[in-house]
């Protein structure tokens, strides 16, 4: 299949439900620039494999394979897609069909040259120009001797091909990158374009204060809805020809205005309200140096401020090993010191073109001795990272790293370092491990225990790596994966387990499978429940305490909390992970060394002021949640309180309780069962239309009748300015096509409600919805909320709600019940969206806000995280080299590394975990001290009263305790009533449990969490909770 016939939508370029993730990640244009791209991928090592991967997977047109190797033994440790059955075989045969299988839209081919050189170049180049003549090219060399490819780097040059080298060798790597000597850049940095709403106009612009511009001197702006400024209007952000200005910044919310040069002068006009600006990007121009230039006077990105010299001093080790490669054909042995002695002597001799880069010899020697390693990890990290640098070539999104990275993972080393006969070759699918970590450790990865939380994105590559990595791979070892979800067809493009014929599978069986298929010896465990409070009879006591560690593949704070509660309450080590876009995070959680992932919180999600939605929206993001709500209350809300009356007897009883929604809950039902209910579907479209004039007209007018253009506040201001935006009514017309979108879906909603057929003809629906009168306004003084704490009644009934229930029909009149709404956005054919896209536009036109489009909107109705495999592999990656330490005994706080990355910038860090916060009670010259790791574990060896628990407290502890609870039950308090309290302290404590609580204890649970207060000394102590042992 052409990568650019995509589901009969040529013209878009891609498969929108398959790349939506990624493309609201990186935008439709560069997703289209990605399907016109052909790929080399040079060396198909286990890197190879997952930068192919990674590629494919984005959306290019081709890759092309090239390798002249055999499978080895060694290749089987990070290759995922090689089995021992293709030891022997050329790389790119054993793995060009499971390749292909990931994406039928990327042609994937092997050259049948098994070499490549500069005439091979030329003629891939010619033939991918003469076919696609937009297409880009970019060729990808992977673990070849990169400072010996200064040939095929010049080839590239002339040609115009994109020039991408990387490498992986143990616990060091490095990426080069050369887009020619001139690449253009349209999109620096990914990051959304805020539309900001401009709230005054003079000696300086002013923003409102909801948002910072964000804006940098220089930066090109232009604005909308300002008609008394000529020479800055634009009727839309789309406008040809715009007018555009650039800012010099004088404050948060504040800037000034330049055109041509010079300084342009607002206050020759007179500013009334109202006006929007954003930001235009503009294309720049980056310059790439050639291997040859570059190799002498390299730049480097720099990850780690607690290594600041470690590019540096990679840089002579990379030369170094080329060069020993060079003179012996192959790289340093395991653990070999004589080789690695070679290695430090052949960089103290490099250092020497180098004067200003440290020598770290004892680094250069260790990673020397492991660098014929092949590891998964890395491999992933690399891989990741490489393939996002081949996005950037392709489409010109975001900043490429200019122009190398070096990266090593020292932390990892042994200590002791393993012995050199335990690293040698053992014709094993490990032996890239062993290499590095010996067979003794190899073990101890093949005996872990770990669970695996989701099996998403990072699910799938977690899974992927430590059956490579052998994690869990042996009769006593064991990796658990947990996932409640099924397989949808938008996982496709990054979730690289799963193909088209999984869609609507269990995404925790299916990823286990698969897994399983990579390495047979992996014993892996499928489980569908979620984890949760109520889950803990699955997750017990024995469950957890049979783990060595926890892996978050999770998508939603919530649960990241609570598993992070399960690892503190049972000190496991927990790898905590997340991506957003070109944007990762990863967080080691180390028992008794580090803080936990609930330490410390993100900020809450911003929310919206109901007065603002509902009647003084100014942003796009207003609308749609307006839209958004708009769709729940008429096609959720509205049918299941219509469903509650007809099939549940005590509805009515209940409502009666709920006294501020009684009255407008029963006009519901009843407008739903007898006033609007319809019995065609010309009676959806007519409903459809009563609420197009109800929303944007009449309401609309309401509004202004109640507050006129010209009113002024209390101090003398136009109410109608700042943050209010006065709105004006629209009139529908059927030949608009929003107007059309908005009823053509909410008929089609409404008829879905009440199981009558719906109707696709928009054209069809428009000529019943043109022929329809409008419904006259009716000029009304009511209650609108202008501040958010400003009450007003909510319902505009008129009749009683015993009026109301009285006219309600028999429950048996409609026996069938109505169908629910649920939204659901990944649905084209539902109208969900469509509805939520016209009803926001509807309500921007309304106010005069920019308008969004169907993906913009899905986007944010939907909270759609935007996603790229890119970035999920290479955070995926770098956890599992925090694997490798957490399952080593002995390794510090200093050893872990936390990570952020954002790809795009590009910019990677990594820091140590910060230490758990300390607190204290008792003397002050001598406190007790204590963090989130420390508790009172209390066992007697038997269920004790709780005149003995407290009288334990007292005498050991010195607390005397005041209170006493487990989870929501009090226990005891010292104000009880003495015949309760004396009753209470004679009961075993599992019993009193049971009795306050009105809940019989599970017969798998020994422990009983419980949370004191309590006064050391006669003074409130802040103590560590308390896990007593009953049984």
């Amino acid at each position: 299949m052409d990568a650019m016939e995509v589901d009969g939508q040529p013209d878009k370029g891609f498969d929108e439900q398959l790349y939506s993730r990624q493309a609201y990640a990186i935008g439709a244009d560069a997703q289209v620039r990605l399907g016109r791209t052909d790929v080399m991928v040079c060396g198909m090592t286990g890197l190879g494999l997952e930068l192919a991967k990674n590629i494919i997977l984005t959306g290019v047109r081709s890759v092309t394979l090239v390798d002249s190797e055999p499978v080895s033994f060694a290749d089987l440790s990070s290759g995922f897609y090689f089995t021992k059955d293709d030891v022997g075989v050329n790389r790119a045969d054993a793995c060009l069909a499971k390749l292909q299988e990931l994406n039928k839209y990327v042609k994937v081919t092997k050259l049948p040259r098994e070499t490549l050189t500069p005439e091979d170049l030329s003629q891939w180049r010619a033939a991918s120009v003469d076919a696609h003549p937009q297409s880009q090219q970019v060729v990808v060399f992977v673990d070849k001797l990169t400072t010996c490819l200064k040939p095929l780097n010049a080839a590239c040059r002339a040609h115009g091909v994109k020039f991408i080298a990387c490498e992986s060798r143990g616990l060091a790597s490095c990426i080069f990158v050369d887009n020619g000597p001139q690449h253009t850049v349209y999109d620096p940095d990914g990051e959304e374009i805020k539309t900001l709403l401009v709230v005054a106009v003079g000696a300086q612009i002013q923003v409102h204060d909801d948002n910072r511009h964000e804006l940098s001197d220089g930066d090109t702006v232009m604005f909308t809805d300002l008609p008394n400024f000529p020479e800055l209007h634009n009727t839309s952000f789309d406008a040809p020809n715009p007018n555009l200005v650039q800012v010099k910044v004088t404050g948060p919310f504040t800037f000034t205005l330049e055109k041509d040069g010079k300084p342009f002068d607002c206050t020759r006009y007179k500013y009334v309200r109202g006006g929007y600006v954003t930001k235009v990007r503009q294309p720049a121009q980056m310059v790439f140096r050639s291997l040859e230039d570059s190799m002498r006077e390299p730049e480097f990105l720099l990850t780690d401020f607690a290594k600041m010299d470690a590019p540096g001093t990679l840089h002579l080790l990379f030369l170094a090993l080329h060069e020993f490669h060079k003179a012996h054909n192959h790289m340093p042995g395991p653990h070999n010191n004589d080789h690695a002695d070679e290695v430090v002597g052949l960089a103290r001799e490099h250092k020497k073109s180098f004067p200003d880069f440290n020598l770290d010899e004892p680094l250069i020697h260790s990673l020397a001795k492991v660098s014929s390693g092949n590891l998964n990890p890395m491999a992933t990290m690399v891989g990741g990272f490489a393939a996002h640098e081949v996005l950037k070539a392709a489409s010109g999104k975001f900043t490429p790293i200019n122009q190398w990275f070096y990266f090593d993972a020292r932390e990892c080393l042994l200590n002791p370092a393993p012995s050199p006969e335990t690293c040698q070759p053992q014709n094993s699918r490990y032996d890239g491990e062993i290499a590095v970590f010996g067979t003794e450790f190899v073990q101890r990865l093949q005996t872990a225990k770990m669970f695996v939380v989701g099996s998403g994105a990072l699910g799938c590559e977690f899974l992927k790596n430590f059956a490579m990595m052998g994690v869990g791979c042996s009769a006593e070892g064991a990796v658990i994966v947990t996932d409640m979800d099924g397989i949808e067809k938008s996982n496709l493009s990054r979730q690289f387990l799963f193909r088209p014929k999984d869609i609507g599978q269990l995404k925790s069986k299916v990823a286990a499978e698969a897994a399983k298929a990579m390495n047979p010896d992996l014993s892996v465990k499928y489980l569908t429940e979620k984890v949760a409070p109520e889950t803990e009879n699955v997750f017990d006591d024995s469950f957890w305490e049979s783990l060595d560690a926890v892996t978050n593949a999770l998508d939603n704070i919530q649960a990241r909390l609570y598993v992070d509660s399960r690892c503190v309450y049972y000190h496991k080590p927990l790898l905590e992970s997340g991506t957003l876009g070109s944007k990762g995070n990863v967080q080691v959680v180390m028992p008794r060394l580090t803080e936990a992932y609930g330490t410390s919180r993100d900020p809450p999600e911003k929310t919206f002021p109901v007065c603002t939605l509902k009647n003084f929206p100014n942003a796009i993001e207003h609308t749609i949640q307006w839209a958004r709500d708009s769709f729940g209350g008429f096609f959720t809300s509205a049918p299941r309180d219509a469903n509650g009356y007809l099939t549940d007897d005590t509805f009515l009883a209940m409502l009666e309780k709920e006294p501020s929604t009684r009255t407008s809950t029963l006009q519901t039902i009843k407008d739903m069962l007898i006033t609007e209910k319809p019995s065609s579907f010309a009676d959806c479209v007519r409903w459809a239309r009563a609420r197009f004039d109800e929303l944007f007209c009449n309401s609309i007018k309401t509004l202004l009748y109640n507050f006129p253009l010209d009113t002024v506040t209390n101090s003398g201001e136009l109410f109608w300015s700042g943050a209010k935006r006065p709105p004006t009514p629209l009139e529908f017309d059927a030949s608009d096509p929003t107007h059309a979108l908005f009823v053509h879906s909410a008929a089609n909603l409404r008829a879905f409600l009440f199981k009558i057929p719906g109707c696709t003809d928009m054209g069809k629906v428009m000529q019943e919805a043109a022929s329809i009168p409008s419904i006259p306004f009716v000029p009304k003084k009511v209650k609108i909320q202008v501040e958010e704490n400003e009450k007003v009644e909510a319902s505009n009934v008129d009749a009683s709600p015993e009026e109301l229930e009285a006219q309600l029909p028999p429950r048996s009149s409609v026996p069938q019940g109505l169908a629910e709404a649920e939204f659901e956005k990944d649905d084209d054919t539902n109208f969900h969206v469509d509805f939520i896209t016209a009803c926001s536009n509807l309500r921007a036109r309304n106010y005069a806000i920019p308008e969004a489009d169907r993906n913009k909107t899905k986007q944010i109705a939907g909270k759609i995280i935007p996603a790229m495999v890119t970035t999920t592999a290479l955070i995926t990656g770098l956890v599992c080299l925090e694997v490798y330490k957490v399952l080593q005994k002995g390794k510090k706080v200093d050893d872990f590394k936390n990570a952020f990355v954002n790809l795009a910038i590009p910019f990677v860090t990594l820091s140590e975990p910060m230490g758990a916060p300390e607190v204290s009670y008792g003397p002050k010259d001598k406190p007790i001290k204590w963090t989130l790791w420390d508790r009172f574990d209390i066992d007697e060896g038997k269920d004790i009263t709780l005149q003995q628990l407290l009288d334990l407290f007292e005498s050991k502890y010195n607390l005397e305790v005041s209170m006493l609870s487990a989870g929501p039950t009090i226990l005891y308090t010292f104000f009880q009533k003495q015949s309760e309290k004396s009753k209470r302290l004679k009961m075993k404590m599992a019993d009193l449990v049971e009795m306050v609580s009105k809940t019989k204890i599970g017969d798998n649970v020994r422990f009983i969490n419980i949370e004191i207060c309590a006064d050391y000394n006669g003074e409130a102590a802040e103590v560590p909770s308390v896990r007593y042992k009953f049984r």
